[in-house]
């Protein structure tokens, strides 16, 4: 009897130990291809976090929509399918935090330094925590740079977009957009992007050049114009629940390599994102256009009504604020 009761005992206890010693699993699901800034960024905060943690973490990426499109994904975070996201900034405001469009307004950041100056300041601090009452957390804004447009036809100027059927994402911003250019803006899932326009379902899209050559979307695509005349960005966010329960040395842990992470993926956006442009040019298939001074200047005057347009939506004195830290 006694020797059961031993047995038992230490079953009990290796079984403790086996269940105490299994790793953390955090599947960190996102809708574009490993080979994009942001898919290089999380495979390299999967490399820091499992060694930070020696091992007590373990990372699952899931790229290209594998798991979840566009629309689905924050449900999915939010319901614990999944632990970590990096989904666009367009992407909150269907999910109620409007602010995050301030992101997606036209001509609003004439540069990388003063995108940071919001991103890395209490602009940005405050707008994550407006994410909280929604059951997420944000860990960090990662960058995809300046969009172009891409088209069917050449696009120099407003008229030019007369008509035609424009992809977005998800916005009301980018929905405002497209019209003051007189386009039609068709909301689409990244992941279906490239079959709508290799049939017309779509004429053209707006995308950072990175995520345009890593989805082929200059196969279907016969001209680019670099405008730059929007913002791609991400928020790299986790499950609010999950976070808080995690031991306190396990966060402080993931939270130094995802600072690392962001180091990196901030290093190699524009990087890739002038290789793409090149690598597209290098195909043939398409033919790429700059914006002359005058031609940029009328592209401001038609989109940058959209920002007061945009006031009652996001919120006045938060885009008033955006601005001056961008004249900074």
């Amino acid at each position: 009897m006694k020797l059961k009761s031993v047995l038992l005992a230490m079953s009990v206890a290796l079984s403790f130990n086996a269940y105490a010693q299994a790793p953390i699993v955090i599947k960190f699901s996102h809708v574009v291809a490993t080979d994009t800034p942001k898919g290089q960024a999380a495979e390299r905060f999967k490399q820091l976090a499992e060694k930070a943690t020696n091992g007590r973490v373990k990372v699952e990426i899931y790229p290209n929509s594998q798991l979840y499109k566009d629309k689905e994904e924050l449900e999915a975070l939010q319901l614990g399918a999944v632990q970590m996201l990096a989904p666009s900034l367009a992407k909150f405001g269907p999910l109620g935090v409007k602010e995050f469009e301030a992101f997606d307004l036209p001509y609003i950041f004439p540069s990388k330094t003063a995108l940071y100056n919001v991103t890395e300041g209490e602009i940005g601090k405050g707008l994550m925590k407006k994410l909280e009452p929604k059951g997420i957390t944000g860990l960090a804004f990662w960058d995809n740079g300046f969009k172009v447009m891409s088209a069917n036809k050449p696009l120099h100027e407003p008229s030019d977009f007369k008509g035609l059927k424009m992809r977005i994402q998800s916005s009301k911003v980018l929905d405002a957009q497209m019209r003051a250019l007189g386009a039609n803006p068709q909301v689409l899932a990244f992941s279906e992007v490239y079959q709508a326009l290799q049939t017309g379902v779509v004429d053209g899209t707006e995308n950072p050049p990175s995520n345009m050559y890593t989805q082929k979307m200059h196969e279907v695509q016969k001209y680019v114009t670099v405008s730059n005349h929007g913002y791609l960005g991400y928020a790299v966010i986790v499950n609010k629940k999950f976070w808080d329960g995690l031991p306190a040395d396990i966060r402080t842990a993931l939270d130094k390599a995802m600072k690392e992470a962001t180091t990196f993926e901030k290093a190699i956006a524009q990087r890739d994102n002038d290789l793409a442009l090149e690598a597209i040019k290098k195909a043939g298939k398409t033919t790429i256009y700059t914006l002359s001074v005058k031609e940029q200047a009328d592209w401001r005057k038609a989109l940058l009504p959209v920002q007061k347009d945009m006031e009652g939506r996001i919120g006045k004195d938060l885009i008033s604020a955006i601005n001056k830290e961008a004249a900074k």
